[in-house]
């Protein structure tokens, strides 16, 4: 798939602007993505299959919109999001990036932790979206340990066995496990959650501003956030200390980032297998 001459086509009418240049952007497993420069600025913009991912960039629309309306922290701007017959495009604004500092880590953190002070009533998002290319159930719950289990774990635990990644003992593991997770921490209010907080999903400006991209939304415990910035690296030490002071986490949050990581390890085995289903096993192993 390349940017066809519909969706260049729909992009110019709903900027009425002229695109000079479109040059492709690395760092996507999923879409396709691109650098339009165009006569009213640059911009960027990615492509999917319409059919394949039914409703992506309309529920990363709505993440961002949920992002930007606690206004603690950036996102982009959405310009223009929609469809021609085979392909699905979502337009962002282009942001310029810069290098991390001391500075921007510590912004990063605070405002993260200014976000997760937003709440809900109950856990869960309005809509479901996606992690990764896999659906995200974020059907409602009042606590968080019935939500995690049932729209989070449960599903990529079946997923995992039904491609044989994850063998029958394991998910008889999991329901062990599912016995103990609610004495295994303090429940908090609802938190509105990133929900893929790696260190490719935040922006520094070449300002020195951060943004964060590509969410996955839901209302959760803020720790799970939080244990996602642990998994893949790109956080450092200020960051970690800027959101404490702006909001401390809970005693022995350390201690539990294996517990939350369980579901993006789950969600690596069924989008790549391997090793990812050995660190499934070892993380679970320690709670159970």
């Amino acid at each position: 798939m390349t940017v066809s001459a519909g969706v260049v086509n729909d992009i110019e009418l709903g900027l009425n602007a002229t695109i000079k240049h479109i040059t492709p952007v690395t760092g996507g497993d999923i879409n396709l993505t691109y650098r339009l420069q165009t006569t009213l600025g640059n911009f960027f913009i990615k492509i999917n299959s319409r059919h394949k991912f039914s409703r992506m960039f309309e529920s990363e629309e709505e993440g961002l919109a949920a992002i930007r309306r606690t206004n603690a922290i950036a996102v982009p701007e959405v310009i223009l999001q929609g469809a021609t017959e085979n392909e699905s495009y979502l337009m962002l604004q282009w942001i310029d990036t810069g290098q991390s500092s001391k500075t921007s880590s510590e912004q990063l953190g605070q405002q993260l932790a200014r976000m997760h002070r937003t709440t809900s009533a109950r856990f869960g998002f309005e809509a479901d979206n996606y992690m990764g290319s896999l659906h995200q159930s974020n059907k409602r719950h009042n606590n968080w340990a019935k939500f995690f289990i049932e729209e989070r774990l449960q599903p990529m635990v079946k997923m995992a066995v039904d491609k044989k990644e994850l063998a029958k003992s394991d998910m008889h593991q999991f329901d062990e496990f599912y016995k103990k997770l609610p004495g295994l921490f303090t429940e908090e209010q609802p938190a509105l959650l990133h929900g893929d907080l790696w260190g490719g999903n935040y922006l520094i400006s070449t300002e020195g501003k951060p943004y964060l991209i590509d969410p996955a939304v839901s209302y959760g415990n803020r720790e799970f956030d939080i244990a996602m910035t642990t998994l893949f690296g790109g956080f450092d030490h200020a960051f970690y200390e800027a959101y404490n002071q702006e909001f401390p986490l809970l005693p022995g949050w350390q201690q539990r980032l294996k517990l939350w990581n369980l579901y993006p390890l789950l969600v690596h085995v069924n989008l790549f297998g391997g090793v990812y289903a050995k660190q499934v096993r070892e993380n679970l192993s320690v709670f159970i």
